[in-house]
């Protein structure tokens, strides 16, 4: 898989090596935060790491350089289509794949969010069973049930 990064007109590619994934959730929900780290840990093996707000994200984001973010749309403060216009403003951070978690996902408005840049929108409530695979196909991965 190969991310894809858009600053100052240049795309740059970075190859993705298959191994245990790291995952942010950025959503002010703790129990969509816990729901979401116990299925992907449990059903992918993937590492999860959780952010309460937008601002939360930017900074663990950054830092820890995730694979993947899945993002609240619906957020106090900061909501999610700013937070991923910041991901996408930081050089730090345009190259990690964003995934939305929504319930608003007409088709308006997803073909909205993949014209962004998002990579995914994935509707709110979810199915936990089936979250793993959403992601995995959404991206390209390869997703070894656990």
């Amino acid at each position: 898989m190969l991310g894809l990064c858009f600053s100052d007109s240049l795309v740059i590619n970075h190859p993705q090596p298959a191994m245990s994934k790291i995952i942010l959730v950025i959503d002010n929900e703790p129990s969509i935060q816990e729901v979401t780290q116990i299925c992907l840990e449990t059903v992918a093996g993937w590492q999860v790491i959780t952010a309460s707000s937008g601002h939360e994200g930017l900074e663990k984001a950054a830092t820890m350089q995730p694979d993947a973010i899945l993002l609240d749309v619906m957020m106090p403060e900061m909501d999610g289509l700013t937070t991923f216009q910041k991901l996408q403003e930081n050089a730090a951070t345009c190259e990690i794949p964003v995934l939305l978690l929504t319930a608003k996902v007409q088709a308006s408005d997803r073909q909205r969010y993949i014209d962004l840049g998002v990579r995914e929108a994935i509707a709110k409530p979810f199915n936990p069973i089936d979250l793993a695979a959403q992601i995995a196909t959404a991206l390209g991965w390869n997703l070894v049930i656990q």
